[in-house]
């Protein structure tokens, strides 16, 4: 019986132990509480896991995505810049529809992501650049694309090839039924060739002048009958050039009869004037900037006067002038916007102010002199040309002839065949101008100060002994037939023309 019971009780325990045994867990060793179990959030950013691949995808243009599974879900970001069309689930196409950025996001029937493709839309510049390699011979230009705007990088041969560059993206990046866009080029193009320019202007003119006189002053005094006397004179001015051209230069006779008199002076008068001018302004500038240069001076202008009668003046400048714009447009072709003057100072058209009183604020009364301004013979041209550098062109010319005369005399007498000439004058004057301006430009670069000469390089002042005795305004240049010195000048100088 005591056997029975034992064997019932180990039974009971082996049942219930061998169960928790077959699970695989200590419960003795195992706390009493079990803590709950802790939750994850996972982020993923697109673009930055393991299934992620970014595309550059052309503006209006489309790509073939291949997915390796099944796909059902297809998210897409903006879908006004990439639309996404499912034509099998393991192909999908994508079309560029507006330049910008977006991304696609690609799942399985079981939420699982197959794909997440970083998309970027822009314009193909692969046309844009064989457009301009092609438009531009020698360009060297590269494109680049920021939110729909352009980046011009490289170098061409001139300002002009620039130019066609940018324009060229302009009508790229803008849309037929839209404005052109062209804040939307940014253009940093370098030019390669020379963009310093040296103009060399030459004004020469010759001036011809021949001035004639000729007239007869007649003074007569005689008597008819007793206390009945007559006398006549005749003194015919010289109205064209205003006055003789010498007032010492006549022949006169005198008394010819007794009792009576009878007295003529002729005038006979001639002066011939030559006059040659050559002025030649150089002056270099940088393509597209303007440049002025002026070898002369300034007189004053008398241009008002205050309450206290004191001239108010304003400066006038005369000489030689030159000012100037050069664009370079290609390879030796130079586009010159240029003005050249030679002005010089002369009592012709002269103003002449006889002066005057005037009463200042104290009611004193001021003397004003006269005032003699000065007149201003101008030959000016202004123009626009298109030359090769090193290539000339008459940009001006002028080739003028002039004749004045004037007769004075008595009318009716100074009609009469021969005999009228002793009641007349004769004013004569003729003038030939020949003016020629030639303009000549040059692609110039920089050089060695060595390699330049100035009009004071081998100058030496003369000694006291040399100038006193010898009449020397220099000194001289080392023995005779030993050649000029290191420095003197030879030939053409002043610039380095390439």
């Amino acid at each position: 019986m005591m056997l029975l019971r034992l064997l019932a009780i180990v039974t009971i325990v082996c049942g219930i132990a061998l169960p928790a045994a077959a699970d695989g867990v200590d419960h003795a060793s195992a706390p009493s509480a079990r803590p709950e179990p802790t939750q994850t959030l996972q982020i993923r950013a697109g673009g930055s896991g393991p299934v992620s691949h970014r595309l550059l995808l052309p503006l209006h243009k489309a790509a073939i995505i291949e997915l390796l599974e099944d796909s059902r879900d297809v998210l897409v970001s903006s879908p006004d810049i990439v639309d996404a069309v499912v034509r099998t689930p393991r192909r999908i196409y994508v079309v560029g529809l507006k330049v910008g950025q977006s991304n696609a996001f690609f799942f399985n029937a079981g939420g699982k992501q197959l794909l997440n493709l970083e998309i970027v839309v822009e314009r193909d510049l692969g046309a844009l650049r064989e457009l301009i390699d092609r438009s531009i011979p020698g360009a060297d230009v590269k494109v680049e694309m920021v939110n729909d705007n352009v980046i011009l990088t490289g170098s061409v041969r001139s300002t002009v090839d620039s130019d066609a560059a940018k324009e060229i993206a302009i009508r790229y990046v803008t849309e037929s039924t839209q404005p052109l866009r062209k804040d939307a080029i940014v253009n940093r193009i370098a030019i390669r060739g020379g963009e310093q320019v040296m103009v060399r202007v030459r004004v020469a003119e010759m001036q011809r002048t021949l001035s004639k006189q000729l007239g007869v002053d007649m003074s007569a005094a005689f008597d008819i009958g007793k206390n009945f006397p007559i006398a006549l004179a005749s003194s015919n001015p010289f109205s064209l050039l205003g006055q003789a051209l010498s007032q010492n230069q006549h022949f006169q006779i005198g008394s010819l009869a007794k009792g009576n008199s009878v007295e003529g002076m002729v005038r006979a008068l001639e002066r011939t004037g030559l006059i040659r001018t050559l002025a030649e302004p150089n002056l270099t500038a940088i393509s597209g900037e303007s440049a002025k240069f002026l070898a002369g001076g300034e007189f004053p202008v008398p241009v008002s006067r205050d309450r206290d009668g004191n001239v108010q003046i304003e400066f006038k400048p005369f000489g030689v002038g030159l000012g100037f714009t050069p664009v370079v447009l290609s390879e030796g072709r130079i586009s010159l916007k240029i003005s050249t003057e030679v002005s010089e100072i002369t009592g012709e058209n002269a103003f002449v102010s006889q002066g005057g009183t005037v009463i200042d604020s104290n009611n004193n009364v001021i003397t004003v002199p006269g005032i003699t301004i000065p007149g201003l013979r101008v030959r000016r041209a202004e123009t626009t040309v298109e030359l090769p550098s090193g290539g000339s062109m008459v940009m001006a010319g002028l080739l003028q002839q002039s004749m004045k005369q004037n007769i004075d005399g008595i009318p009716g007498l100074k009609n009469v065949p021969i005999l009228g000439a002793l009641f007349q004058s004769r004013d004569f004057q003729s003038g030939e101008t020949e003016l020629v301006v030639i303009v000549t430009p040059y692609l110039v670069e920089a050089t060695s100060p060595d390699d330049l000469a100035s009009p004071t390089d081998g100058f030496s002042p003369p000694s006291d002994a040399e100038t006193i005795l010898l009449s020397c305004l220099n000194a001289t240049y080392g023995p005779k037939g030993h050649g000029q010195p290191k420095g003197a000048l030879k030939g053409p100088i002043g610039f380095i023309v390439q």
